[in-house]
């Protein structure tokens, strides 16, 4: 059994959390969240401190009492210091170009290949290999990695495609003769 709901969510300087009936929001230095908040999930604040505790004790209660304390915090990580995530481009000939909200990619296709970032993730391309994807939404700042990462994701014998940083490709054996 998880017991991710009974750590508390200490609120660092600078942001403030607003809970209302059935919603809370998280506004910080770097911008402002909302959630609403499962009927079955009791939120209490103290000072700077959040705790959350299920209404009943069915499963469904504490397992929703974890899943809110765990995306809380990650709103409070959000918009106090913001997530960031690095794609790297491994090929012969694949680049990456930041343009305004719009990432230029040339990933070994007859053309290039466009993909327009969602409203809150910005992106930088420290070198033409490299992206780097900044937001204060994590959830949003994955779904566009992944979607960046399927345009070409790594294929299993020389390992070119996009792949998240840090990601282990598995190789297979070339063929033998």
């Amino acid at each position: 059994m998880s017991r991710v709901a009974n750590n508390p969510v200490e609120l660092p300087s600078g942001v403030q959390v607003t809970l209302g009936n059935s919603e809370i929001t998280v506004k910080g230095k770097i911008g402002t969240m909302a959630m609403s908040i499962n009927p079955e999930v009791e939120i209490v604040q103290n000072e700077n401190v959040l705790t959350f505790s299920a209404r009943t004790g069915a499963k469904f209660s504490r397992a929703m009492s974890g899943t809110t304390r765990a995306l809380v915090n990650n709103m409070v990580t959000g918009v106090s210091q913001g997530f960031e995530k690095k794609l790297d481009l491994v090929g012969v000939g694949y680049r990456a170009q930041v343009q305004g909200a719009k990432i230029n990619l040339t990933l070994g296709f007859s053309h290039p290949v466009v993909y327009e970032l969602p409203k809150g993730v910005t992106a930088e391309t420290p070198s033409q290999t490299e992206i780097l994807l900044k937001s204060s939404d994590k959830q949003m700042l994955g779904q566009a990695a992944a979607e960046i990462r399927a345009f070409r994701p790594p294929e299993p014998y020389k390992g070119k495609g996009v792949r998240i940083s840090g990601e282990h490709v598995r190789r297979k054996e070339a063929k033998k003769k």
